[in-house]
């Protein structure tokens, strides 16, 4: 039977109030419980009393740490509570200082660009301010990054599947996980690493099958499937494009010329995007039910674009497909001797047969008309309503910079591409390079309102923002978001007008305005420049004139 030590040692870290008077409350707790408390600052001698440190700052010596920042003070009142303290049985508040709690990380966002690797900084940085420690692999557009060694996860207290992007977390079974998004863990750092501790659940399988897909439910539903598979899209669509915009470097229809480095750049450009639907349905199954699931969703996605359903059928068939394997996967029981076709031949066959049916006797039809009719009202809409839709894209991608309301319509305009609708393509680039570049202007033209970190940060924003990477302003959007995202939404909305007046389309999704270097790529550089320009200049101005004065005493009050 679990019980107290007969000797306890208590000491504050700090000298602040709270520290005091959390340590007497512990101590009469203890007391109560029949435990022997006693000062360790005059009784040092006693070397076999188990010690308590209790403060704000973490102790270097070996022992048991209780962080008065997570307490009231009312939990010594629980016994459980003070066993667990005592059992080496981690909770908020508690670490044991010879053994501090030991996190393994995985962070990845749909583009594997700016939120995978601010999140893991994030995640190191609040590991070593809370006194815990934390390896982190980054899943980012170039592959894994500081792979998780066998023995840093064997060890780990807690796993945290940072992601909004679906992972595979078999090497993590019998682990306790908890799944959160980039921006979250970003954003709210201490926040996540309390949740970990309170909520994640053991990880109980290491298979392969679909019958672990109620923790992928659990993270994000049917908009983490979307961005998975627009997350594995995203390269295929990045090289399509720009391998298309080579082929104009020759001359607009320098392709038509059969056997020409220009056709074959074309050729080779439009095979990637052919490829396109297909893995976006594809990845959106492989999130919903694994691996047995990508096979029904590669076929629908090709369907769709045989049959003229573009990207919305492609979307379509992957959640078919992806839910068809799932349920499959949990209701279909067969002898054990056959169990092991399941996954790689039983799902996948009729999974694939379902998807491919459906897809030619009820989906492609319909969706092939409604991608058409959408096509056609993007071909001949009027200027009126190119500016609205210009406004609306490129107002979204600067709302939550890189969120989901910014994932969204990049998505959209990404799926176009396939349609030869270029305009909202160079909309929602535009407007996602305005947050960036404009805060990043504001901290030059206001400087004095800054302290000399952020206007350090807000140079290396505005590289960031010709990059087209929006997250280069979350420091700003952190600290004053009510300001800065409404002066971030008024640039961006100016862009997207003036993409839509210029008639600038964009055949890249990606590059930022260095896809500028390649002819062809825009229909009108220098306008496509202006209308950056000017969103940009728009937010820097608003956000300089803005931000509150007294900044600047609290500056030099710090200086």
């Amino acid at each position: 039977m679990q019980k107290f030590p007969s000797l306890v040692a208590i000491t504050p870290v700090d000298t602040s109030i709270r520290s005091l008077l959390l340590s007497k409350q512990l101590a009469k707790s203890l007391m109560q419980q029949g435990v022997v408390v006693v000062d360790e600052s005059t009784d040092s001698h006693r070397t076999d009393a188990v010690r308590v440190f209790v403060g704000e700052g973490a102790s270097g010596d070996d022992g048991i740490y209780v962080n008065t920042q997570k307490l009231t003070g009312d939990e010594f009142a629980d016994v459980s509570y003070l066993l667990a303290l005592f059992d080496g049985q981690q909770s908020v508040g508690i670490r044991n200082a010879s053994k501090p709690l030991h996190f393994v990380a995985i962070t990845a966002c749909p583009t594997g660009v700016a939120h995978t690797f601010m999140a893991a900084d994030a995640l190191k940085l609040g590991a070593e301010r809370l006194g815990y420690t934390i390896d982190v692999e980054t899943q980012g557009s170039v592959g894994a990054k500081n792979i998780l060694s066998e023995e840093s996860i064997a060890r780990a207290d807690f796993v945290i599947l940072a992601t909004d992007i679906e992972v595979n977390a078999d090497r993590f079974a019998g682990k306790k996980i908890y799944r959160t998004s980039t921006g979250h863990a970003l954003k709210k750092t201490d926040a996540t690493f309390d949740a970990a501790i309170q909520t994640a659940s053991v990880h109980t399988t290491a298979t392969a099958t679909p019958s672990s897909t109620a923790s992928s439910q659990q993270s994000g539903g049917v908009y983490k499937h979307l961005l998975t598979g627009v997350s594995y899209m995203l390269p295929m669509v990045v090289a399509g494009g720009l391998l298309i915009a080579l082929s104009f470097v020759f001359g607009i229809k320098a392709f038509e010329v059969e056997g020409s480095l220009a056709a074959a750049l074309m050729g080779t450009g439009k095979a990637a995007f052919g490829l396109m639907v297909p893995l976006l349905a594809g990845y959106i199954a492989y999130s919903i039910a694994d691996r047995p699931g990508l096979v029904a969703g590669l076929i629908g996605g090709a369907l769709a674009g045989t049959l003229g359903a573009g990207f919305l059928g492609g979307i379509v068939a992957g959640f078919l497909a992806g839910y068809v394997s799932l349920f499959l996967a949990k209701k279909l029981t067969l002898p054990v001797t056959l169990e092991a076709l399941k996954p790689i031949l039983i799902i996948p066959l009729i999974s694939s047969l379902i998807v491919g049916l459906a897809m030619y006797y009820v989906i492609g039809t319909p969706v092939a008309y409604v991608l058409s009719q959408m096509e056609y009202f993007l071909a001949n809409m009027g200027t009126a309503n190119a500016v609205i839709l210009g406004m609306i894209l490129a107002g979204m991608m600067c709302v939550d910079l890189g969120g989901p309301i910014n994932k969204a319509a990049y998505a959209f305009s990404v799926g176009l591409l396939t349609s030869e609708s270029y305009f909202p393509m160079a909309a929602a680039m535009a407007g996602g390079m305005v947050p960036a570049i404009g805060i990043g202007l504001a901290t030059l033209f206001a400087a004095k309102k800054f302290s000399e970190n952020e206007r350090s940060a807000g140079k290396a924003a505005m590289v960031l923002g010709a990059c087209f990477i929006s997250e280069g302003a979350i420091p700003f959007a952190a600290k004053d978001p009510m300001r800065v995202i409404p002066c971030c939404i008024a640039g961006g909305v100016l862009t997207g007008a003036l993409v839509a007046l210029f008639d600038i389309t964009l055949v890249a999704p990606h590059g930022g305005v260095f896809v500028l270097l390649i002819p062809g790529t825009v229909n009108h550089a220098l306008m496509y420049l202006v209308a950056i320009g000017a969103g940009s200049l728009l937010t820097a101005v608003s956000y300089a004139i803005i931000k509150p004065k007294e900044t600047i005493a609290k500056i030099e009050a710090i200086n």
